[in-house]
């Protein structure tokens, strides 16, 4: 018997796929705590586990069910599918997780199959997949027919923030007068501030929302945890996280410091837009480089924020020795936008929050399939892919399949074998064409068969 849910009720989200792929893994982080047993050994989840997360400010009713499997229905497996359809049967959204390291098994295909014909909406989930070579195993997970896959790693929390933000995404409209003139609530943008200790973190905090929010002074360090504080401007609300300075790890001492600086790198792996602040006499150094790489990494959209800006005497050449290291150091986020004022005086700072808007709507550009392969076969004319093995790769087009941060997927005979540098050359391509500034762009190559045919139908 089907539950009928009452108005007012979560929204129900459910954590399905066969066992061992992650599930309980997932589910811990999504509700933020260790919930759920999770074990290497598969099956050790039996019962539906229920819990509550807030995800991207909506609160929703988290299910994690036991693996399914095939199995006839007088046995426990049988009664563990069976309890895992109930939940199911009741989702408003089904995350469907995959193992990205063991590939798509039959099982999974099975499962994807049935999951088809249930009517319920499905966001694919390709579980570890730590790291660039995880994310292009992801892609196998095309074949299942259930969209783009999201590829991340719940053990290390690698793409956690995106999957969010798709989740709530896809669920039905919250309805509130107050956020909204049509009724439809608008979710914060989640903007993170970091940067070596004493740059100035916590006094642009505080100068944002016009109250000592955090305790400031000269001595590097104050901060010891992720501060969070709401705002909003013309264009909505604002949740601002500030975090705990980042030292060199060579110089992070035990205990409380290694703490800090964990907190603040899972700040940085929630926001959006992650401001990396620069004490503007100071320059950049190569710890401020290494923030920036990690922001790269994790795929944020990025601001470089230069304070102490009334302290500058040649501005002139400050801009240029910045904007130099940037460009050299940082090719792979090149054009990231950088805003000076000072937080103490307030001078600038107007220019602080519109800045960061520019770079959020950056980070969530999409750009029309058809506009990309004009573009994609100019460049492939202007410039042809190299030969490998003596042999030339045949691209044949390309696609966008997610934003946060811009993804396209290159398909053609072995596209997997194009090396760095034409990569780089098609990326720094998309960047110019489509202006896309400063923001992480992915580029993921998948060769051979096309992932939409359909292989059943081989006739």
């Amino acid at each position: 018997m089907v539950e009928h849910k009452k108005e007012g009720d979560l929204p129900v989200v459910v954590v399905a796929g066969r066992p061992n792929v992650g599930k309980s893994t997932l589910f811990n982080r999504l509700v933020g705590r260790r919930q759920a047993i999770v074990s290497d050994t598969p099956g050790v989840t039996r019962d539906r586990k229920e819990g509550e997360a807030l995800l991207r400010g909506r609160r929703v009713k988290l299910i994690d069910t036991a693996g399914l499997e095939e199995a006839a229905p007088e046995t426990l497996f049988g009664r563990m599918r069976a309890s895992s359809e109930k939940g199911i049967s009741q989702a408003d959204l089904v995350v469907f997780c995959v193992d990205a390291r063991a590939g798509i098994t039959p099982a999974d295909a099975h499962f994807a199959s049935w999951l088809r014909r249930q009517n319920k909406p499905v966001l694919l989930v390709a579980n570890k997949a730590e790291g660039r070579a995880g994310t292009d195993a992801a892609l196998e997970a095309y074949s299942l027919g259930l969209g783009t896959p999201l590829a991340l790693s719940a053990e290390h929390g690698e793409g956690i923030a995106d999957l969010m933000s798709a989740i709530v995404d896809r669920l039905p409209k919250e309805k509130s007068a107050a956020n909204h003139e049509d009724g439809e609530v608008v979710r914060p943008l989640r903007i993170a501030i970091v940067g070596r200790p004493n740059a100035g973190k916590s006094t642009l905090l505080n100068a944002l929302l016009g109250e000592e929010r955090s305790i400031t002074g000269p001595e590097a360090g104050l901060t010891r945890d992720a501060i969070n504080a709401q705002l909003e401007d013309e264009h909505g609300p604002i949740e601002i996280i500030d975090t705990a300075g980042m030292r060199k790890r060579a110089r992070v001492q035990e205990g409380l410091e290694r703490v800090s600086v964990s907190a603040s790198i899972e700040a940085m792996k929630m926001a959006e837009i992650v401001v990396l602040v620069l004490d503007a006499t100071r320059g950049v150094d190569e710890q401020d480089l290494q923030i920036a790489r990690l922001i790269e990494r994790e795929g944020r959209g990025c601001v470089l924020a230069l304070n102490k800006w009334d302290t500058v005497e040649d501005r002139q050449a400050t801009r240029r020795a910045v904007s130099d290291r940037i460009e050299i150091s940082l090719a792979q986020m090149r054009g990231i936008p950088v805003v000076t004022f000072s937080a103490l005086t307030g001078e600038g700072l107007h220019r602080f929050l519109p800045t960061v808007r520019r770079a959020s709507e950056v980070w969530n550009a999409r750009v029309g399939t058809s506009d990309l392969n004009r573009w994609f076969e100019d460049a492939l004319e202007r410039h042809q892919p190299p030969l490998v093995d003596g042999r030339r790769l045949k691209l044949r087009y390309i696609t966008q399949v997610k934003s946060r941060p811009p993804t396209f997927v290159i398909f053609g005979t072995r596209a997997e074998q194009v090396p760095e540098s034409y990569k780089r050359y098609l990326i720094n391509g998309l960047r110019e064409t489509f202006h896309l500034p400063g923001t992480p762009i992915r580029l993921q190559l998948r060769g051979s068969r096309n992932p939409y045919v359909n292989q059943g139908d081989n006739k």
